[in-house]
């Protein structure tokens, strides 16, 4: 991933994970959030949280330290440590996390894209300025959210840098072929907010503070 944001210190109650996130819906009715950290207090991992047509939502973690620090953070109904290989391209990813085998053609920058790029990066990044621009990110983009709780004592701010297309996805849940791409609708119901309802690779600063 290239014009990454440089770490942002963690302060005493707060903690920054900086990486990016591919919102993905398939026809079959599954919606994948696939998370690529590459910093974070946790080190450098890749979970997937995924939504069913069923409802039942199911993280899939690299090992029990993040599924822990995950599932204290968001709501799962499932929770699998499992094997999480993630190869990011330029033009797409290709992961495996234990029953989940997925490959994503990641296309140009989408319009939302160019319109972040266009705020300085130490702007972007920052809790403040997260939480001014959420009114318009629920209008814009609905069940999107900059800022809020999942409501098990952390408060989160999301602070998007770039956002690309994902064109197309062959994607693969124990054996059985997950369709083809659509968008990521219903929202997912993870936390407090979804990701962009058309397909998309954002690189984010995500800044999770202790309210507890």
């Amino acid at each position: 991933m290239t014009d990454r944001p440089t770490a942002i210190a963690s302060s005493r109650t707060r903690s920054t994970f900086l990486g990016e996130i591919c919102g993905i819906g398939t026809s079959s009715g599954y919606r994948l959030v696939v998370g690529r950290w590459e910093q974070s207090p946790l080190g450098s991992f890749t979970d997937v949280m995924m939504e069913g047509p069923d409802g039942v939502r199911t993280l899939l973690a690299p090992n029990q330290t993040v599924a822990d620090y995950v599932r204290s953070t968001y709501t799962f109904d499932a929770v699998e440590v499992v094997e999480v290989v993630a190869v990011r391209r330029p033009t797409g990813l290709t992961l495996t996390a234990g029953r989940l085998h997925l490959d994503a053609v990641i296309g140009k920058r989408s319009p939302i894209g160019y319109v972040v790029r266009a705020v300085p990066r130490r702007i972007a990044v920052a809790p403040w300025w997260a939480t001014a621009i959420d009114p318009f990110a629920r209008i814009a983009m609905r069940g999107v959210r900059t800022r809020g709780t999942a409501g098990n004592g952390r408060r989160e701010w999301y602070g998007a840098t770039d956002a690309k297309r994902i064109t197309s996805v062959s994607a693969a849940l124990g054996g059985t072929d997950l369709g083809t791409l659509t968008d990521v609708w219903p929202p997912v119901r993870f936390g407090f907010g979804s990701t962009p309802r058309a397909p998309s690779a954002v690189s984010v600063a995500s800044t999770v503070e202790e309210i507890t």
